[in-house]
């Protein structure tokens, strides 16, 4: 965690996306490689994020049984 992060658990998906982007636009206009390294450290911060999160939901549904997969295959 980035020690001038927010509580990410508070943020949804598209706030943390929103931030993301800005950082990324962010980071082209500064030439100073401190603050560039730090804004990376950040953005990998909300990547880890977002990835947890997706991971999680995969997880969940698949667990509960709602596997888009199992109507597409069809075995006689």
């Amino acid at each position: 965690m980035h020690p001038v992060g927010e509580d990410l658990t508070k943020l949804t998906d598209p706030q943390i996306e929103s931030k993301l982007y800005k950082l990324n636009s962010l980071y082209f206009m500064t030439d100073n490689s401190s603050v560039r390294h730090q804004m990376i450290l950040l953005m990998d911060t909300y990547k880890l994020e977002l990835d947890e999160r997706r991971t999680f939901a995969k997880i969940k549904q698949a667990a509960q049984g709602n596997d888009d997969l199992d109507s597409l295959i069809k075995v006689r």
